[in-house]
């Protein structure tokens, strides 16, 4: 459900939606998300000064919790 969200969310930041790769790893009850965009989208996806990935991190951080577990956003550029 996490990884539903995030994409979903991400898909309607971005001009090329198709780009969208996100990865998974986990580690105990740790979630590692790497999310790749285009090149272009990048920009979008950090926003001016960094707020709209604080905002991506805290609501994914906030569905991670409702299921009760750990989970970390990393922007790949």
């Amino acid at each position: 459900m996490m990884k539903e969200f995030l994409e979903y969310v991400v898909k309607h930041l971005v001009d090329h939606p198709e780009s969208i790769l996100i990865e998974v790893e986990e580690k105990d009850n740790n979630h590692i998300f790497k999310l790749k965009v285009a090149e272009g989208d990048i920009g979008k996806i950090i926003g001016r000064h960094g707020q709209t990935a604080t905002s991506l991190r805290v609501l994914l951080k906030a569905v991670a919790a409702k299921e009760g577990k750990r989970a970390v956003l990393d922007i790949i550029g």
